[in-house]
């Protein structure tokens, strides 16, 4: 009976979180937004396979209790083993205090929080080590904060899924995933959407309460600490739980069959669908957003993208001029907004060499980015697709064999390669490249005499221009031409990088040294690629991943999208400004078109240098889906929701009309159906196509 005594912590906070659960169950099964009726087999499959499936999470969700338990004892604080210990806590943290430790490569506020953690350990460890008459109350006050806090996080976690249900009528799902991305939009939602201080202040005494119950049926355990043999025990009963939790709650999920979404929803636990989310990242276009009927809509996007018929993209690219199979050399640069540059406004000449190469090049300066994330601009200009619902393409499980701007190059008899400063494992940019037929080259294959400078994120922009040349001097050896697309990595937090180099010291870590330095390498790059005998014979594409910053006033800041994007070529393409409305989406094929190509294309991208070309841009977040066409911003969202915005020109003293990127965004007085079923047809042919395995090479 005592060894039973010693799971009380266990079974206690089981008991409640199931208890809490079931309660949840009871009132969603009664919401209003429940509109459904339930045959009595699924009540039952409601009940029982969500109250086993509640039983496994919280034994999964309870390791870090675990671990907290196990390590609780009086032996450690012995002679000399307490010291020992607390030394190496100091020397930890001052080691972290330093600043040169490796959290502080992150950047952000993780060196702070490490610290803090790290002090809040060596100060409870000292307290416990010199003062052992007081140890057993302040191993209570401890053991009771714990109890308290996996307390807190169950009413939390009750009342997130409450109000998540309330908006969308599901458990959580990947708008849930993209709450954590967007934390300050969301926080700022919630702080005006609900009375936060006293639905908090309720929750913390009700917490307060339960904990003082529930410290009373388990404070055993801290008043007898268990002995060695069981804490073997213990680990012993719960690894054997542990992993049984890991294929009970699979297997469990696939029980959720009903023909009765509701059902189905009810049945499942949040957190286990919180992890599915996280994991395989979609949004499912046609639960959440507005649609149209597939003839419809498909007709539609024939009226938008000439050429195209039927229900796909397919559609034949012929040119009257032969083909010409320049080497291209694609830049994509890390978090470069448009107003870096001083033809954009900027006065802080950060960016001297773009800002003259611009002056050389075919310039678009009404370009916007697709998304406001790297692996967004890499779908963007390799897909040429828009920014569909969810996750990138570059991160599902479905991103393989795709019809691709390598696809494209490759049927031209074009080498394909990605490089990469860093390691292309990160974002799943390894196993999306890998497996579309690009050849990757980052920092793994790279010598160590080849590196001079690295950071968290991989080696600095000019250790990767110098792999580039000697990439590109082996490709043309080859005779063959060749498709390189290099993404830039140095402007990026923490904004590290070689000192000398600009006059901004790489260890002051600010995004204008950032900037500033990634237009040095790229200079550099360049320098050394005008040496080469390939350089009269390749086209340069440079263009931005996305904007530095996305927040703004509104769902999709037009603004916040405005990025730099230019093709350069002496001698192959005249410097000029192209002025009208595009997106990311757009640069590849036109491109081909300036290449001459012919080809059957897939994309929603087009030549915009065509006559044909209907001037818009796509733009969007994880599910605020956008397009940009005639000054109206339209943006379709979750629970079919429909916005629209007048955009009135904000012009900034000083800066040409071909470069204001700064719009009022007021809500449309009058609804303009024909751009919200031109923002649909995009969307939804393109959710349609990809779910569809339609977009395939």
């Amino acid at each position: 009976m005592s060894f039973y005594k010693k799971l009380s912590p266990f079974y206690n906070l089981i008991f409640f979180y199931v208890t809490v659960s079931f309660i949840l169950r009871i009132i969603l099964l009664f919401h209003p937004i429940t509109d459904t009726l339930f045959i009595w087999t699924d009540a039952l499959k409601i009940f029982i396979f969500g109250f086993v499936s509640d039983v496994f999470v919280f034994i999964l969700a309870s390791g870090f209790l675990w671990l907290y338990l196990i390590f609780i004892s009086n032996g450690k604080y012995l002679k000399p083993y307490g010291y020992i210990v607390f030394g190496l806590f100091i020397t930890l943290f001052l080691y972290i205090a330093s600043g040169k430790s490796i959290l502080n490569e992150y950047g952000g506020e993780l060196p702070k929080i490490g610290l803090i953690f790290v002090g809040i350990k060596t100060f409870l460890f000292g307290l416990l080590l010199f003062a052992p008459k007081h140890r057993d109350k302040i191993r209570y006050w401890l053991f009771a904060f714990v109890m308290f806090l996996f307390v807190v996080l169950i009413l939390q976690n009750a009342i997130s899924e409450y109000f998540f249900w309330n908006e969308f009528g599901v458990k959580y799902n990947f708008i849930a995933v993209n709450y954590l991305v967007y934390t300050n939009e969301v926080i700022g939602n919630i702080m005006e959407s609900y009375p936060v201080i006293p639905l908090f202040s309720g929750l913390f005494i009700i917490a307060g309460i339960v904990t003082y119950f529930i410290l009373k049926g388990s404070r055993s355990y801290i008043d007898n600490i268990p002995t060695f043999v069981e804490k073997i025990k213990i680990s012993g009963i719960y690894l054997v739980l542990f992993g049984l939790s890991l294929l009970a709650i699979p297997f469990l999920a696939t029980k959720e069959n009903s023909q009765n979404i509701f059902s189905n929803e009810l049945q499942s636990n949040g957190i286990y669908k919180f992890y599915l989310a996280f994991m395989n990242s979609e949004l499912d276009y046609f639960k959440f957003y507005i649609t149209l009927p597939e003839k419809e809509v498909y007709a539609l996007l024939a009226q938008q993208i000439n050429g195209i018929t039927g229900e796909s993209t397919l559609r034949e690219i012929k040119s009257a001029a032969a083909e010409n199979h320049k080497n291209v050399v694609l830049i994509t640069i890390e978090s470069y907004s448009a107003d870096f540059m001083k033809t954009y406004g900027n006065e802080e000449n950060i960016t001297p060499f773009l800002d003259s190469l611009a002056t050389q090049s075919l310039l678009f300066t009404n370009f916007y980015a697709s998304g406001n994330r790297t692996v967004r601009g890499l779908e963007a200009v390799t897909l040429c697709i828009p920014p569909t619902a969810g996750e990138s393409v570059v991160k599902r499980q479905d991103n393989k064999d795709k019809f691709s701007t390598a696809s494209v190059f490759k049927a031209k008899g074009y080498n394909v390669k990605y490089l990469y400063g860093g390691d292309a494992f990160f974002d799943n940019m390894e196993d999306f490249f890998l497996g579309n037929g690009y050849d990757i080259v980052d920092k793994k294959t790279l010598l160590p005499q080849e590196i001079t400078f690295s950071n968290v994120w991989g080696v600095c922009d000019e250790d990767m221009a110098n792999k580039a040349i000697r990439v590109m001097n082996e490709e043309a050896k080859t005779g063959k031409p060749f498709f390189n697309h290099w993404m830039t990595v140095s402007n990026h937090r923490p904004f590290t990088y070689p000192n000398n180099k600009i006059d901004i010291a790489g260890d002051v870590k600010s995004r204008e040294g950032g900037v500033k330095y990634t237009d040095y390498a790229l200079n550099k790059f360049f320098t050394m690629a005008k040496k080469q005998p390939w350089f009269a014979n390749t086209v340069f594409v440079i263009v931005s991943d996305h904007c530095a910053s996305s927040a703004g006033k509104t769902e999709l800041p037009v603004d916040k999208y405005r990025i730099p994007a230019m093709i350069c070529s002496p001698g192959f393409i005249q410097p000029q400004r192209y002025t009208n409305l595009m997106s990311q989406i757009d640069i590849m094929p036109t491109l081909f078109g300036l290449l001459n190509f012919n080809y059957q294309s897939k994309f929603f991208g087009q030549d915009v240098l065509k006559s044909d070309y209907n001037p818009r841009a796509l733009i969007g977040t994880y599910q605020d889906l956008g397009m940009i066409k005639e000054n109206v911003l339209t943006i379709i969202s979750p629970k079919q929701e429909v916005k629209q915005f007048k955009l009135t020109l904000l012009p900034k003293a000083g800066v040409e009309s071909d470069f204001q990127i700064y719009y009022d965004q007021k809500p449309l007085k009058k609804e303009r159906t024909d751009l919200v079923h031109e923002t649909i047809s995009y969307y939804q042919v393109a959710s349609d196509i990809l779910k569809k395995k339609k977009y395939q090479k």
